[in-house]
């Protein structure tokens, strides 16, 4: 990278792989769950228990995520999630097909997968608050929620056709592979703020404060404003955004975990058809995220 690159860009494209390699390993089990459920004897409804623990670690991590984030640092965390929902993915795919008590084991994995996974988004907006200017946030966010559907999307075909190929181990094992090996970019060339970073350059440094307004405040030596959670709460706004978010969460949820299923199990369509249906809604929500961030 030389003097004129724009490396907060080029983090923010890290950012859109980690994305889509998160979704790659949360929505692998879906693609995996007829064989799976086959092999340890597992019906559709313990399936859902072991969809469901993903949801529970994910969401019960999401606040000491944003905390760790805050406090360590966006590069520190997001690397150490990787690290670690890499590990739980290997293990998933490491449960011979004779264990007992799979369908436990498989609910304490996919609990630790989701507490790995909770510090993607969190630290993502740890990055976007250091590294971005304002007036680029709509676009860079867009980027990084685009990897959801990019991930999504694409997690189909390539898993169905190892899962014909291979088995669906190898599915997991490639999973695995590819997170330890962005986590490991990602800790090499990401730096917590622009100041850390050796190849941002002073044009760069400059845009990048000129955009960021409490870093005037921090530069003056004013101090931190202190936010409480009652004020947090009291915001009509806040619960707006939360109520809007769980509503595209339990849909989106529904395409993320089920209808792979679906599609084979109700319409009849064959592994590979139902790779190829499933990945449509990923690709236009990636087109849409990207529309969604741009600006008018």
């Amino acid at each position: 990278m030389n003097g004129r690159t724009h490396v907060r860009y080029y983090l923010s494209g890290w950012l859109f792989i980690l994305s889509g390699v998160a979704f790659l390993d949360r929505t692998n089990i879906s693609i995996a769950g007829l064989q799976m459920g086959r092999e340890y004897g597992i019906g559709n409804q313990q399936l859902g228990w072991i969809f469901s623990a993903f949801l529970i670690g994910y969401a019960g991590f999401q606040v000491p995520a944003g905390w760790l984030s805050a406090r360590f640092g966006p590069r520190n965390i997001l690397g150490l999630g990787l690290l670690s929902w890499s590990v739980v993915t290997a293990l998933t795919a490491a449960l011979s097909a004779g264990v007992g008590h799979a369908i436990l084991l498989l609910v304490v994995l996919r609990l630790g997968l989701g507490a790995g996974e909770s510090v993607i988004y969190p630290a993502a907006n740890q990055f976007v608050a250091r590294w971005i200017p304002i007036q680029e946030r709509g676009l860079i966010n867009g980027l990084i929620f685009s990897g959801v559907g990019a991930g999504s999307g694409l997690t189909p075909p390539l898993l169905a056709w190892l899962i014909a190929q291979y088995g669906w181990r190898a599915a997991f094992w490639v999973s695995s592979v590819i997170s330890l090996a962005v986590g490991t970019v990602w800790w090499q060339t990401a730096r917590d703020t622009p100041e850390e970073h050796q190849a941002v350059s002073p044009e760069e440094l400059r845009e990048i404060h000129e955009g960021l307004a409490f870093q005037a405040a921090e530069r003056s030596g004013a101090d931190a404003p202190t936010i409480s959670w009652r004020a947090i709460f009291h915001r009509r706004d806040l619960i707006a955004l939360m109520a809007g978010y769980f509503s595209f969460g339990y849909i989106a949820w529904i395409f993320f975990s089920w209808f792979f299923l679906y599609m084979a199990q109700v319409r009849g369509f064959n592994l590979k058809s139902s790779a190829y249906y499933s990945m449509l809604p990923f690709l236009s929500m990636t087109v849409c995220c990207l529309g969604g961030g741009a600006k008018p």
